[in-house]
């Protein structure tokens, strides 16, 4: 299968790259990202990809290391440079997708980032772009002109979340009004594999002028495990305030599961809450700032490369991605 199929990992994504090579039974192509004394820089692959499905991971996180800029930049020069190649398929795979969260226009004359990105990443003809659990879907979609193709991490959290449980009564928890939809899949999964009541609820969420307020839960979870779910954890100031509602209302343990640790700010002291159980997310993102906090010691990675690999392997196929999505036996 992999014959006529060439995969690239830029940047720091190439230890989650070679995960994926492995999953897949190949192994990463070369190639070279130039630096130059005045900052520029140039990559380019250093084998022939004429004719070649090519599919060219890079996951956009801010890092010490590279800004999510130069990530962004260096994603755009390599597919460009891929097409001028004559690859017959350029596809960007994007484990975490950068600037996905300024989507509108939230005040006047706000920049609607997330479809200028995709106008970039289109420059260059990309042929199709998969990316795991964006924030909006419906916005993602509409960005891009070009193919596109949603994975969820849902299915392989859903693993960790059960061997947490150990067969108590769960509750999903959508930390706002905006994230219902996400947490009753999230039960509905849970469902099929579990004999235990799975009930769904959400935590008000009011923001005003920068400001966050809120906190009242709607819904039951006295007596239950609860389990707060997003698509990521920023600053972790909204995985707090619903660990601290599910507290107030009784919940037995309390976990938090979300896609992408982003984990920036004051995260580390801000999830550092007796209150929360454990912490799931994948290594979309590399934990790095939680290094020597006591939250590390709570966290759980989870490996999200099979998913990566096995979505990679549906396009280079002609199969189906959202069968991946669809309910199934956790990863």
């Amino acid at each position: 299968m992999t014959d006529d199929l060439s995969l690239f990992a830029l940047s720091e994504t190439r230890d989650f790259g070679r995960l994926v090579a492995q999953a897949l039974g190949t192994r990463l192509s070369d190639h070279a990202e130039d630096e130059f004394d005045d900052g520029e820089h140039a990559t380019r692959p250093l084998i022939n990809v004429r004719d070649k499905d090519v599919y060219v991971i890079q996951s956009m996180y801010d890092a010490p290391a590279m800004s999510v800029n130069d990530k962004l930049c260096r994603l755009v020069f390599f597919c460009g440079a891929l097409r001028d190649a004559a690859a017959a398929r350029v596809t960007a795979v994007l484990p975490y997708l950068s600037y996905q969260r300024k989507d509108r226009k939230t005040k006047p004359r706000d920049p609607v980032t997330t479809r200028y990105l995709a106008g970039m990443i289109e420059s260059v003809d990309v042929d199709r772009v998969l990316a795991m659990d964006v924030h909006n879907l419906a916005a993602f979609q509409n960005a891009f002109r070009v193919r596109t193709d949603h994975l969820e991490a849902r299915p392989l959290l859903i693993n960790h979340v059960l061997q947490a449980a150990q067969g108590q009564d769960l509750v999903v928890i959508s930390p706002d009004e905006g994230g219902v939809k996400r947490a009753h899949r999230f039960a509905k999964t849970l469902r099929a594999h579990t004999t235990r009541s799975v009930a769904v609820a959400f935590v008000e969420k009011v923001r005003e002028a920068n400001r966050v307020s809120g906190g009242s839960l709607i819904g039951e979870v006295e007596g239950r495990t609860a389990i707060i779910v997003d698509d990521l954890i920023s600053t972790g100031t909204t995985i707090r305030r619903a660990t601290e509602a599910c507290a107030r209302g009784g919940a037995d343990a309390i976990y938090a599961a979300a896609t992408h640790g982003v984990f920036v700010g004051n995260a580390p002291s801000i999830l550092g809450t007796d209150l929360l159980n454990g912490l799931f997310v994948t290594n979309t993102i590399p934990p790095f700032r939680l290094n020597g906090t006591s939250v590390r010691n709570r966290l759980t990675v989870c490996d999200a490369s099979n998913r990566i690999a096995r979505a990679i392997a549906a396009i280079h196929s002609g199969g189906s991605v959202a069968a991946l999505n669809a309910i199934e036996s956790p990863d």
